[in-house]
């Protein structure tokens, strides 16, 4: 046996493994700060699942670990590199190998991105629904191991819900298929359920089979402005109580609608508390359908209720609330020059009840430690994103971020919440879980990390600490 390295290359074909230090640096981590990363011994670039296989029985063989990456937007820090490790890029298993309209499904490799695969569909008369905001770069490999959610969650659900079947290689190198293609099956135990939100630590996903939906019926949207955060939180509570199912529900608080208009002037009201974007996808119904859920919204105390008169418009409105992200990300640029601005994207989920004392809470957090916190997200299925803007370059910035962080997470717990809706666990979050899940639910997830990876090579550290 030669060095990791020499095996590597005599295992796989030129040009699949890299070790310039600048792409090294490139491939440390993802999106997520307050989390750690190390610098990898090597990144493979393989082109098919026989590749991925040789490269993790090279890895056992030396005891070396492996991590996993797409597109490396993850903001829990779980594509993050450890010392010495094989990063393994799968941005190359970028094919669409198939879409079948009569049993609506389409097979997949992880590195096609998101938004590529619902272009694709559409063309057939179909939707593949989960639309994380970065459904337009992030791939659906690390949609499935982070169980990815986005705006449509609150009708459609997070990718977990389309996910059928997996290809998925073990910890020593061996293949395995898990699932279906069938409209029902329930042979076995779900093993495409237990890949699906593992983030890489008990296998390394190279073909997915994904469940594809009719296309939705054109769809109406509204905005609901309020002059307080708790109005809107009625407003979700009475839409939901209601028994109302719109295909969006998002909320934006008063930092984000500055930072969005800012960032990109659209007339949006700087001085409101709160805004909702609301939209029903169906069809000849949809504006009747709207029209209940407005009802709702002006009940509970809207300043300002404004219907979208076409399709265009609709999209703008939209497009503002995806704007969310890169708009505060050049607020955090102007509060810090310098590349200095950083933010700490939070992901907590709450019953729908609960989300106004959630944002009222994050306002006391961010008041008491003089940091500013943004909240956007889903208000329809309760998760929301309170957005913590930081300075890199100061520690005690990092540090009062990383409190403001961990206060939300105890808030959201404590209002009967869980740590993550949507973006996984990660390195960020994982002592959050520890917490969620208890000894025995946590004594649970380590035998079965234990059972597929005993040697622990699969993306060490992440979701779990080691015992």
């Amino acid at each position: 046996m030669g060095s990791t390295l020499d095996d590597l290359l005599a295992a796989l074909p030129a040009g699949r493994v890299l070790t310039d230090p600048d792409l090294l640096a490139v491939h440390r981590r993802d999106e997520a700060d307050l989390c750690d990363a190390g610098t990898p011994l090597a990144v493979v670039r393989p082109q098919s699942t026989a590749e991925v296989a040789a490269t993790v029985r090279v890895a056992a063989a030396h005891g070396v670990p492996v991590v996993p990456q797409g597109a490396r937007t993850g903001l829990a820090g779980a594509a993050n590199a450890v010392d010495g490790a094989l990063v393994v890029s799968l941005t190359g298993l970028n094919r669409i190998l198939e879409i079948d309209g009569g049993e609506r499904l389409a097979v997949v490799q992880p590195g096609v991105v998101n938004a590529e695969l619902r272009r694709a569909a559409a063309k057939e008369g179909l939707a593949y629904p989960p639309d994380p905001g970065s459904w337009e770069s992030s791939t659906i490999g690390g949609n499935v191991s982070t169980d990815a959610g986005g705006m449509c969650c609150v009708k459609y659900g997070v990718t977990g819900e389309y996910v059928l079947g997996l290809e998925v290689v073990l910890a020593d190198g061996e293949v395995l298929r898990c699932g279906r293609r069938t409209v029902k099956g329930v042979a076995g135990y779900d093993l495409t359920r237990l890949f699906t939100g593992s983030e890489g630590t008990l296998g390394i996903i190279t073909e997915i089979t994904v469940r594809l939906r009719p296309a939705a019926g054109e769809a109406r949207t509204l905005v609901a402005v309020y002059p307080t955060m708790a109005a809107a939180g009625r407003a979700v509570a009475a839409v939901t109580a209601a028994g109302h199912v719109p295909s969006m529900l998002e909320l934006l608080d008063r930092t984000h609608l500055r930072a969005i208009e800012a960032y990109r002037p659209m007339g949006l009201d700087t001085e409101a508390a709160a805004m909702l974007l609301v939209s029903a996808d169906t069809g000849d119904r949809a504006a009747a359908d709207l029209a209940l859920i407005a009802e709702h919204c002006r009940d509970a105390g809207a300043s300002e209720l404004y219907v979208a008169s076409d399709a265009v418009e609709a999209e703008a409105l939209t497009t503002a609330r995806r704007l969310a992200h890169p708009a505060m990300e050049q607020l955090a640029v102007r509060a810090f020059p310098g590349g200095r601005g950083g933010l700490v994207v939070d992901d907590v989920a709450v019953p729908r009840s609960r989300i106004a004392d959630l944002v009222a809470g994050v306002e006391e957090i961010a008041a008491r430690h003089d940091v500013l916190v943004g909240v956007v997200g889903h208000a329809g299925d309760g998760n929301l994103h309170p957005v913590i803007v930081v300075d890199r370059a100061d520690p005690s910035s990092m540090d009062r971020g990383r409190l403001v962080f961990d206060e939300i997470m105890r808030l959201g717990l404590a209002l009967g919440g869980t740590c993550t809706g949507e973006h996984g666990v990660g390195l960020l979050k994982r002592d959050w879980l520890a917490r969620e899940l208890g000894p025995v639910g946590l004594r649970v997830h380590r035998a079965l990390k234990d059972a597929l990876d005993p040697a622990g090579i699969l993306n060490p550290g992440k979701v779990i600490a080691p015992d």
